[in-house]
């Protein structure tokens, strides 16, 4: 089975948790549009001044992902 790995926007300042569900608007997006075979998005809180938007994508989709979105880092995805 195919690596998943979870790519990571990170979003800083007093309104970094609104931001962070914005983006997820458009990752949707991208993963509709790029027909995507993962369609696992989220958004998640790391204190009241730092939030995260993240993707998850399949190892063979990483690269070409990672090249037009420019995430701020990565990790592997553990369901």
């Amino acid at each position: 089975m195919e690596r998943k790995l979870k790519l990571i926007w990170d979003f800083r300042g007093p309104v970094a948790n609104k931001t962070a569900e914005h983006h997820i608007i458009h990752l949707n997006e991208y993963i509709i549009s790029e027909k995507l075979s993962i369609n696992i998005t989220g958004q998640q809180d790391i204190n009241d001044m730092h939030s995260i938007a993240y993707m998850v994508v399949s190892d063979s989709e990483m690269k070409k992902v990672r090249d037009a979105l420019k995430p701020h880092r990565g990790q592997l995805y553990e369901e």
